[in-house]
């Protein structure tokens, strides 16, 4: 299958952006053979390739998965979806890259096509290192595969060959991605396979437009003197985080192997270092040498040694650190020290990666402790514990190899008698799930609380552990230095030897003899890791003077198996004959799972579903438009699971509810648009097609990791058939005699003092079988609170059936598979996709309800409310778990503090620590408050309120001296200020302590403020009517003044007969009006004198 490789653009880049790169494809083929003894059988495995778009199609050819910068290649395209369930502005996708391997069987595709078979691809993306920068999170997304003809010329009508494409989603923090491919069930069966996709930052595209190493020159000439009889070497990396590996150990040559596919393919490159040596007094050499000796790789550097000199080169991780663009050369570090050896720390801790260098010369023991996050790193220097208290004194080593006299294991305590061999140690490691250290050299000593150790003598004095590789899961293979290969269970005391032995001969035997193209009569070991819980060699081989370097699997359950039967079998005569007959010293028959819960709510693994859109086209064949359509809706998909990480919660619990809330009435038009073939672009999209995943299934085994939250419980239920009759009964007091099974399982937890076990057994004597069921729970001691999947604490369970050790197998259609050991690793505290969100749906009803009265922002926002200043306001949180779809009301107690503001969002900025305590406090006495409540609960130091979702409310301030006082409008509307909110839940009873910052708007009543601007308004408008109308009644009063004073004096004339009288009071009279009033028009004085 092939697809585009997609990134789903997170918050830091804007919407309209697509993923970083080339987009690439998966192609997933068939690939078959025959083998050479069963000639009826044909055995099929898929594979998987990575190729650029403008290559889909083409056979033969392979692309490297590096490019990280965004391309936008089909927007084009969503443009024509006209009358489909999208929005065309914001759907994107990149430019597309694909994988893609040729078939050794095309009739055994074309089969599979026609009769339904359709491949389909689970992508999981390892969550990163530096959780500070990034959101952890379990996260994956399965899709399903379209079907593609070959460009290649084909004389047939309709195809001649085929394969399957996907898209290959990339997303941003993460740079390690795991495919697991499947079947639809329909069609030829095809096991799953796995395969690792990862981003290769140490390559870069030449001027020539060739792809080359950053680190080095590539060569293409693997000679075999670089390989043959060379001693084999560890293969050291961060667990689960490493995107590429590198392996030295070349002799007298500065050359390395690379890969990015955990050795499925690799490169042999020449490293660009200066390969100098100084040798002095201080730090003697006895020669020099270009081998690389020690190599490590992180999530984004590697680290090597030559000779007493260390080197690092950090590659270009655009995905992790988007201004990193790697380093231009190799740095030298710990210049003035002279390094015998660099050890990796296998897991990174507390958001960061870590790297050990041991000195030799004239500061031998010192150890420089390297912190690795971003690019670069820092050395901390520990000196010896007989100098200072910097390091530990774990153990003090017997000088001697003690006497076992028989037993398996010895408990050093001291008193025991020793041989004449002297201890030699070699290394130490530990295992941080079960806190297993084996202390190893020529001998193998093993502790599960630092103090008691155990010596396994199983391992034989007379040789020599070169080092060892560690599965994490249970299971650790041992290298000795002539090459031999040993292996032991953790938890059990046996120690089996896989080569040479009995076993690997019959094995290597039916190898030769199907003329497997892994095996050779002339075979080196370069390296033996473990990868998915399984054991991996890394062997050159030699054919005819012919070299191959393979990768091949090391069948530890058979190797068990052949080597018992080889060892334990019956001669028995029956008649004229002789029968063979093995023993079989496993305690049970079968061995069954049963009674296992819903694996999401435990391993946190979030799902998203994607299928391609329906084609127009009779044969079904997709082309590259509606691939690259594909790309788009998944990638589009993935940013909608991005961006869902936001403080607020939508009215649905849902990251997919946002594309299709306004579509969902027009589904059934749009079936009939695509049943009548009437889709635009050629193409139907399904909404029912894209979504998230809430209800997995169990796969009848424990997950890979279980999280335990606070007081969670974790069950489940083992069936085992017992061997012939092993039940027995046994009276106890007081009860009558108890069925009891002679089957037993025990479980080991790697910290009882913060899980416990509970085992209960049901004898079911009808079946000859027995039912244990075993609930793991956590005590609530270990873990506190914390921040959603930081600070985990890593622990363990380890459930074995006594007895079973190495000596129980299954048969399966892919081989034997081990049974009676489950090792399932635990992490305690507040586990990955929890959350703390403000309801913002629920706030503003409440809100209306509360202050009767409707208010809505000016300038609506979904992502942003807003609040009145003089209303109440009452916030409400939701807890949501964004696995399980889970979603209810925080009931619990939390802090609210604005720690930010500003009266625009340019102009937000955040408040210093003295500044949040007086606009906060209610020990505030500088008048600075921005808001109060009448909740009187406080945290012990009263400095700020515990509120809760029974509070009465908050009631906005904004005194004298604070940020938003005196906000003045920045046009018609009312004024607002933003705040950035800070709500703490570290006071309630969760295990999760989650942080929200949000952000709201504040602003003022506008019901006041419009009045004051009408009132300015009509008071500019009608202010010349109102002085027109002061002088009108002015006028009309000093008219009724007049003539009430005219008719007074005429009755005076009459009476007195008078005339200079009238004369003298008409002019007294008319001079006082004058004087009274002089603003009154000239017109009405002259009337007033006449009258």
């Amino acid at each position: 299958m092939c697809g585009p490789a997609m990134f789903p653009a997170g918050p830091p880049w804007p919407r309209v952006r697509v993923v970083q790169v080339l987009w690439a494809l998966l192609a997933v083929f068939l690939a078959s053979w025959r083998l050479w003894a069963i000639k009826d059988f044909q055995e099929c495995t898929w594979q998987v390739v990575l190729n650029e778009f403008k290559r889909v199609g083409e056979s033969g050819v392979s692309d490297s998965f590096f490019e990280q910068e965004p391309v936008d290649t089909v927007s084009s395209l969503f443009h024509m979806l006209v009358d489909s369930p999208i929005d065309p502005s914001e759907v994107r996708g990149p430019g597309s890259s694909y994988h893609k391997d040729t078939l050794p069987s095309e009739d055994l595709v074309r089969m599979g096509h026609l009769t339904g078979l359709k491949p389909l691809v689970l992508v999981t993306f390892q969550s990163p290192v530096n959780f500070y920068r990034w959101k952890i999170e379990q996260l994956q997304i399965q899709m399903e595969a379209a079907p593609f003809r070959s460009k290649e010329p084909c004389m047939a009508e309709e195809v001649c060959s085929m394969s399957w494409y996907t898209p290959m989603p990339i997303k941003k923090g993460s740079v390690v991605m795991r495919v697991d491919v499947s079947s639809n069930g329909l069609g030829t069966f095809i096991p799953d396979k796995r395969f690792q996709m990862n981003i290769n930052g140490f390559l870069k595209r030449g001027w020539d437009n060739n792809i080359q190493f950053t680190v080095g020159e590539e060569l293409f000439n693997l000679m075999p003197q670089y390989f043959v009889g060379v001693s084999s070497r560890p293969l050291w990396h961060t667990v689960d985080q490493s995107p590429v590996l590198i392996l030295g150990g070349i002799p007298n040559e500065k050359y390395v192997l690379m890969t990015d596919t955990s050795f499925k393919d690799f490169s042999l490159v020449e490293l660009s270092i200066d390969s100098c040596w100084v040798g002095s007094f201080y730090c003697p050499h006895s020669g020099f040498t270009a081998t690389i000796y020690d190599t490590i790789a992180t999530e984004s550097t590697l680290f090597i040694r030559q000779n007493q000199l260390v080197y690092y080169f950090t590659g270009t991780y655009t995905t992790l650190y988007e201004r990193n663009r790697g380093s231009g050369s190799w740095v030298r570090v710990l210049a003035s020290e002279c390094i015998k050896k660099l050890c990796p720390v296998y897991f990174h801790s507390n958001g960061s990666e870590y790297i050990m260098a041991l000195t030799t010369g004239k500061h031998e023991g010192y150890v420089h402790f390297g912190t690795i996050r971003g690019k670069g790193v820092d050395f901390a220097v520990f000196s010896p514990p007989v100098a200072s208290d910097d390091l530990e004194l774990l153990y003090h080593i017997p000088e001697f190899i003690p006497e076992a006299r028989g037993l398996e294991f010895l408990m050093i305590l001291g008193t025991e008698s020793y041989t004449s061999t002297a201890m030699a140690p070699k290394g130490i490691f530990c295992n941080p799930y079960n806190n297993l250290i084996f202390i190893w050299g020529n001998f193998l000593l093993q502790s599960s609380n630092k103090e008691n150790f155990i010596y396994l003598a199983d391992f034989p004095k007379e040789l020599s552990i070169k080092y060892m590789a560690r599965s994490f899961r249970g299971a650790v293979a041992i290298v000795t230095e002539t090459e031999e290969i040993w292996y032991l269970l953790e938890g059990s005391y046996r120690v089996y030897q896989l080569f040479p032995s009995k076993g690997w001969q019959v094995h290597i035997s039916l190898k030769l003899m199907q003329q497997s193209s892994l095996y050779a009569s002339n075979e080196t070991m370069l390296t033996l890791f473990y990868e998915d819980s399984k054991l991996y060699q890394l062997v050159y081989l030699m054919n005819n003077q012919k070299g191959q370097l393979v990768k091949r699997l090391v069948p530890v359950e058979q190797l068990l198996m052949y080597q018992q039967h080889t060892s334990h079998y019956d001669l028995e005569r029956k008649g004229g004959y002789l029968m063979l007959s093995f023993i079989d010293f496993c305690p049970f028959s079968v061995m069954r799972l049963r009674s296992l819960p819903r694996p999401q709510r435990y391993t946190r693994q979030e799902r998203y579903r994607a299928r391609p859109p329906r084609v127009l086209e009779r044969s079904g064949f997709h082309n590259e438009n509606s691939l690259a359509i594909y790309q788009g809706l998944v990638y589009y998909l993935l940013w909608l699971h991005s961006v869902y990480d936001k403080p607020y919660a939508d009215p649905v619990h849902d990251p997919t509810w946002r594309w299709w809330a306004n579509n969902k009435q027009d589904q059934d038009y749009y079936f009939f648009l695509a049943s009548n073939w009437r889709s635009a672009g050629g193409v139907s999209i399904e909404m029912d097609s894209y979504e998230k995943i809430y209800n997995l299934e169990s796969a009848y085994e424990l997950p890979e990791r279980i999280f335990l939250d606070k007081g969670t419980e974790y069950s489940f239920a083992i069936f085992l058939s017992v061997q012939g009759h092993s039940f027995r009964t046994q009276a106890e007091l007081g009860t009558a005699f108890q069925l009891h099974s002679q089957v037993d399982v025990g479980v080991v937890l790697a910290d009882p003092g913060c899980i416990e076990a509970s085992v209960k057994q049901e004898v079911l004597i009808n079946r000859n079988s027995v039912l244990f069921s075993i609930t793991l729970k956590d005590k609530k001691l270990c873990y506190d609170q914390g921040i959603s999947g930081h600070h985990l604490m890593k622990t363990s369970m380890m459930v074995n059936v006594v007895g079973s050790s190495g000596l129980c197998f299954q048969e399966t259609h892919l081989g034997p598979h081990m049974q009676g050991n489950l090792m399932v690793p635990v992490f305690i505290g507040c586990p990955p996709g929890k959350r703390l969100a403000f309801d913002i749906t629920y706030t503003l009803e409440y809100s209306r309800l509360k202050n009767k009265h409707y208010f809505d922002c000016v300038n609506v926002n979904p992502e942003m409310p807003c609040f009145l200043f003089r209303d109440i306001f009452y916030p409400f949180f939701l807890i949501q778990d964004l696995v399980t779809g889970d979603s209810g009301s925080f009931q619990g107690s939390y802090v609210l503090l604005v720690v930010g503001g500003g009266p625009t969002l340019d102009s937000l900025k955040d408040y210093s620590e003295d500044e949040i305590y007086r606009f906060n406090s209610p020990l505030d006495k500088t008048n600075s408050l921005i808001w109060t409540t009448r909740t009187t609960r406080t945290t012990k130091d009263s400095a700020f309120h515990i509120m809760s979702h029974e509070s009465p409310g908050i009631e906005w301030l904004c005194l004298e001296n604070a940020p938003c006082y005196d906000n003045v409008p920045q046009g018609i509307f009312a004024p607002e200020f933003f705040f950035k909110v800070l709500v703490n839940c570290g006071l309630c009873t969760l295990s999760c302590a989650n942080s929200l910052l949000i952000l709201c708007s504040l602003q003022v009543s506008a019901s006041v403020f419009v009045g004051l601007v009408i009132f300015y308004i009509a008071f500019c408008l009608l202010w010349p009517l109102v002085v027109k109308g002061c002088t009108m009644i002015r006028w009309k009063i000093n008219n009724l003044i007049a003539s009430e004073s005219y008719y007074t004096y005429a009755s005076i004339s009459r009476i007195s007969s008078m005339p200079s009288l009238r004369h003298s009071r008409m002019g007294s009279m008319f001079s006082s009006r004058m004087t009274e009033d002089r603003a009154e028009p000239k017109e009405a004085v002259e009337r007033q004198v006449m009258t």
